[in-house]
Formats: structure tokens, C-alpha cells, sequence
């Protein structure tokens, strides 16, 4: 039986900045994220839905989520749900004064302490956002109030297949210095939260700007790359952080009758396809 798989577009770590501004005076993210934007868009069949999994701007500066706003509108206008969390490098009050109100975003509710919710999917699949900044630090945290909250979201609805997402990644991954900003804050309570709740099928995260799988709990954990630059993959002990000029890319979620939720690693440029096999 031939069955059309749902797909949930994966986005993460765009680092939008000032119109005509370049990350270490070299990467274009704005572009980046523009081409990301445009092969979403022509991708077949279309997404039910498009998650950005933090970082979207570079410094938290209302002029950048304007911007962000600008490269998104070809999303909104195709009228696919967006579904917004923050990074260590976001602000959630001028996110959400761009983002809140608008019809297709997801952005938790104006004015809440932390961005968090939760987004029906056909399939069904159901996406709980869980909001891991902490204010000044590039580390994430959960305090006991937004583990009160997350364990409200999965309670709500314990008999649907659940993909969790955030921005940090719940698990070491021998980067050292990115694992100085992992989740820290409330990860035991996290993990007990992922394990008491067995509809989890998968928790996703960026934060990383590369791929990576991992587990936590019955769980399996995937962190995507960043749609602009990715970071060196140097898992000597004391290591620079350091960024790479590799491909970027997304992920793609699929599920559907029949399938379980799989996830796909797609890469920018504009491949050559060759069907004559």
C-alpha cells in the first residue's frame, strides 16, 4: 500500500544577524538561511510543519528577529506552522514581541518566563517545546517550574506517539567545550521526566551545529546541523571551539501508517539527481 509519510522540517541554528552582517566577517547566515527556506519549500511531499530549534538570531537584538522575520514570511505565506523555541544566543521577550500574534507561529504565550507548548500533528505525532535558556549563560537549564509545566504537556496526552524538542543537548558528546554547555540545570529531572513517559519516541536539539545521536532514557536524542555554519568535529581533550566551512543542513522527520519516525540528514546545495539506473 503506497502511504504518504508525514514530514516535520527540522531547522536550527540560523544566527540571523543585521541585514548585511557576517558571522566571523565570512558567513552569510541570512543566505543560508534563505536557500534553506527555498528547498523546504519545493520539498515533496509538503511539511506538515517547520521547527527551528534555537539560535535564531545571534544576539538576541530586535533588528536581527526582524530580519528572521523578513526570511521566514515565504514559510508563513505557504502557510506552514512555525514552531519557534529559544537558544542561549536568543532573547525570549524580543522573539516573541516579532513572532506572538502572528497566525501559523508557535511562541509559547506573550510574556511567559519560558517559551513552552505543545503542537498536534497528524500521523499522530505530537511535538512538546520545551524552553532550555538560561538568561545570560550559553549553558541550558530546566528549573523545577518548566519540568512542573513539561510534565503537564505529556501528561495531557500519554496515548500519542511524542517528539520533545529543545535547544540543548541533553547528553555529553565529547565536544568539550560544547559539553560546558549542554543541558546542566534540571537534567536529572529531565531524564527521569523523558523515562516516566514512554510515548517519547524521540527528543531532538541543535545547539551542536553538527549531527549527533545519542540517547537519554528510553529515548533516542538527535541534534541537528546549524542551516549556516557548522562547528569543527575536534574530540581531542581541550580542543578550541572552532567552526568548519562544511555543508550545512536540516533535518526531516517522517512518519506515518506503517512508518515508525525516522529522521533524515539533508544537506544545502542543489544536488544532482540521476534516476537513470
Amino acid at each position: 500500500m503506497d502511504v504518504t509519510p508525514y514530514l516535520l522540517v527540522q531547522l536550527s541554528d540560523p544566527h540571523i544577524t543585521h541585514p548585511g552582517r557576517l558571522i566571523s566577517g565570512r558567513i552569510d547566515t541570512a543566505a543560508a538561511l534563505r536557500h534553506a527556506v527555498d528547498r523546504l519549500l519545493r520539498l515533496q511531499p509538503r511539511p506538515v510543519a517547520v521547527l527551528i530549534s534555537g539560535d535564531l538570531v545571534d544576539a538576541g537584538h530586535p533588528a536581527e528577529y526582524a530580519n528572521l522575520r523578513a526570511l521566514l514570511a515565504p514559510l508563513l505565506d505557504a502557510g506552514l506552522p512555525l514552531a519557534l523555541l529559544p537558544g542561549n544566543h536568543d532573547a525570549r521577550e524580543p522573539l516573541q514581541d516579532m513572532f506572538c500574534g502572528l497566525s501559523g507561529v508557535l511562541c509559547g504565550e506573550p510574556g511567559a518566563t519560558a517559551i513552552q507548548y505543545a503542537l498536534d500533528l497528524p500521523g499522530p505525532l505530537r511535538l512538546v517545546v520545551l524552553d532550555s535558556l538560561v538568561c545570560g549563560h550559553p549553558e541550558g537549564g530546566l528549573d523545577e517550574s518548566k519540568l512542573a509545566h513539561a510534565q503537564a504537556l505529556l501528561a495531557a496526552r500519554p496515548d500519542v506517539p511524542t517528539l520533545v524538542a529543545l535547544h540543548h543537548p541533553p547528553h555529553a558528546t565529547g565536544l568539550e567545550v560544547m559539553d560546558g554547555m549542554s543541558l546542566h540545570q534540571g537534567l536529572a529531572g529531565f531524564e527521569a521526566l523523558i523515562a516516566a513517559h514512554p510515548q517519547v519516541q524521540r527528543v531532538v536539539c541543535g545547539h551542536l551545529h553538527r549531527l549527533t545521536l545519542g540517547r537519554i532514557a528510553h529515548a533516542s536524542v538527535v541534534s541537528a546541523p546549524s542551516t549556516a555554519h557548522q562547528l569543527a568535529l575536534d574530540l581531542r581533550p581541550g580542543a578550541p571551539l572552532a567552526l568548519a566551512l562544511e555543508p550545512a543542513g536540516w533535518l526531516v522527520h517522517a512518519w506515518g501508517p506503517g512508518l515508525p519516525l525516522v529522521s533524515h540528514l539533508a544537506l544545502a546545495g542543489e544536488p544532482e539527481i540521476i534516476r537513470d539506473l
